[in-house]
């Protein structure tokens, strides 16, 4: 089985790096810019291209790991091919492959957060696939199986709702750890310290429900804690908003109305 990877980023090496210890052969690595096809292509084994007339027209699986806004222009040139397409994105819907040079198309979308040179396993991570035609949902089954043992058939319309659920849990979440980070550093304190929190925060939730594992001044509504928070954080309009707009919507879902 050959694939073709079109893109060099976070998804597309780390997709690539875990086809390629499966067994699989990368063919080619496309990217428009030399330094970055090369970059993976070697990694993997795989001949580098730049030119999209240099597409193998007879690969088997031919994956789109590009940015959403880049995908559709980029349909638009891609030479016709057998094989099957794929892109691997949360909130584009599959029809995005409709009107182009081929008609067996689908979607295999990892549910994880993935840096370029930061090793995952795939063993268990949840993917999320469709296509078109059952016959290529199923191959395409099989080849995810080949990387994991959680696959699930999911269509485009709910996929985009894990995507927005994603956003909250990993993005926006990354983002609050980032504003914690910098409180601490304000005060010479370790990023280290808060670490067994979210470890134990991030573990509670295997066990309960989000609901049940809230704590914190907003669900006690700690009106004194509360505004001594808001009071550090006047040298920060947008922040201190957050924090205003976070603590009242913890209180109005568990109960307790935030002013």
């Amino acid at each position: 089985m050959n694939i073709i990877l079109i893109g060099s980023g976070n998804v597309a090496t780390q997709l690539g790096i875990a086809f390629h210890e499966k067994g699989f052969r990368i063919a080619q690595v496309y990217n428009p810019h030399p330094a970055s096809a090369e970059g993976l292509g070697n990694r993997l084994g795989a001949e580098p291209v730049t030119c999209l007339e240099n597409i193998d027209r007879q690969a088997d699986l031919y994956i789109f790991a590009v940015k959403d806004a880049v995908l559709p222009e980029l349909l638009k040139q891609f030479p016709a091919t057998g094989g099957l397409w794929v892109h691997t994105a949360g909130s584009l819907s599959m029809r995005v492959f409709e009107g182009s040079r081929n008609d067996h198309y689908g979607v295999l979308y990892p549910l994880q957060t993935f840096t370029r040179d930061r090793k995952l396993s795939f063993d268990h991570l949840p993917l999320f696939i469709e296509a078109r035609y059952r016959e290529d949902e199923q191959r395409l089954e099989q080849w995810a199986k080949a990387l994991s043992d959680t696959v699930f058939h999911l269509p485009s319309d709910k996929r985009k709702h894990l995507h927005l659920a994603a956003v909250f849990a990993c993005n926006f979440t990354n983002h609050l750890y980032k504003l914690a980070a910098q409180i601490l550093e304000q005060q010479d304190l370790p990023w280290e310290v808060v670490l067994p929190l979210i470890e134990e925060t991030a573990a509670k939730v295997r066990d309960m429900h989000p609901r049940e594992a809230q704590t914190g001044p907003a669900v006690r509504n700690d009106r004194n804690t509360i505004d001594k928070h808001l009071e550090m954080l006047q040298p920060y309009p947008e922040i201190q908003e957050m924090y205003r707009l976070i603590s009242h919507n913890i209180g109005n879902t568990s109960g307790q109305i935030t002013q």
